[in-house]
């Protein structure tokens, strides 16, 4: 953590956990109107021209961004090509409440991720943190029978969910890694910007996969459009921005701990608006990642 959590910091990480909770329940709703990595793609390009008026000189031949393309393009990549299409994806064949289940391994991932390849070192709190909420995502894995585990069979989207939650470990420990031009970090629409230009590269690249693929359905009319506005506005560019500040203030490993917050935000949204009520097994898996997070936030004693 690089500095104590403070109400207005617990706020700024609570608001992207709802509004991504937000995201999944309306990527289920229209899952039938549009292939999921188009949906993507349309999220992103929509998001990135309400952006536009408030970053485009970040865009300019002359901007500090692009002697630093590269790791640009691979936040683009991770965070906003890969995870979201991965997100979409999953939702075709899994529930809001299961995605964002699976999603609560993020802490053992980013504990991982840190360990191995940014030289992070793991406390005892974090690591047994990780443990009680991989718990919980394997007890939803199983749908509440551990025997079944023995016998376990992922449907695709569990698979893909785990897919999209390494890879938005890797996104967060890149973002805390400060490189770039202050002229763009302290800018916040700026550095999303940058994020944004290339992660809708990277998913227009993806989309034309798809529709190569011959997924090209897409059912136009209020529904669709109506998902569209709220999913570029609120868990792309409002979202991502508590998130980026969060992450920057925090630090990735105690903010994706956050994260598992999603999960309740789900349930209450897939109640409401899906009619999928939680079964007792949701239950007791959000009760072991509860146990996570204030496992993972005793106190380090030197």
């Amino acid at each position: 953590m690089t500095q104590r959590l403070t109400p207005g910091m617990i706020a700024l990480l609570a608001t992207a956990p709802l509004l991504w909770a937000g995201n999944a329940v309306v990527g289920r709703l229209v899952h039938t109107l549009v292939p999921p990595v188009t949906l993507n793609f349309m999220r992103w390009a929509l998001a990135f021209l309400v952006l536009l008026p408030l970053a485009f000189r970040v865009l300019g031949p002359q901007s500090p961004l692009w002697p630093h393309w590269r790791r640009y393009a691979a936040l683009g990549l991770l965070g906003i090509g890969c995870y979201n299409a991965l997100q979409y994806m999953a939702l075709q064949t899994s529930t809001p409440l299961n995605v964002t289940l699976v999603g609560s391994s993020l802490p053992l991932w980013m504990l991982t991720v840190g360990a191995l390849c940014f030289g992070a070192p793991v406390r005892r709190p974090q690591l047994i943190g990780a443990v009680l909420s991989m718990a919980g995502v394997l007890l939803v894995l199983s749908r509440g029978e551990w025997g079944q585990l023995l016998a376990l069979r992922l449907v695709p989207g569990d698979l893909f969910m785990v897919l999209a939650t390494i890879s938005w470990a890797f996104y967060s420990w890149l973002l805390s890694r400060t490189h770039e031009p202050a002229t763009v970090r302290s800018d916040w629409a700026a550095f999303l910007m940058a994020q944004m230009v290339f992660g809708l590269a990277w998913s227009g690249a993806f989309a034309s996969g798809e529709w190569a693929l011959g997924h090209t359905h897409i059912e136009w009319g209020w529904p669709l459009a109506a998902a569209l506005a709220f999913i570029a506005l609120g868990p792309a560019i409002l979202a991502y921005r508590c998130w980026g500040v969060g992450v920057q203030r925090a630090g990735p490993a105690v903010a994706g701990f956050f994260i598992n917050l999603t999960p309740l935000f789900a349930a209450v949204m897939s109640a409401m608006f899906l009619g999928e009520t939680p079964r007792p097994y949701h239950a007791a898996a959000f009760l072991l990642i509860v146990g996570g997070i204030v496992a993972s936030s005793r106190p380090h004693k030197a």
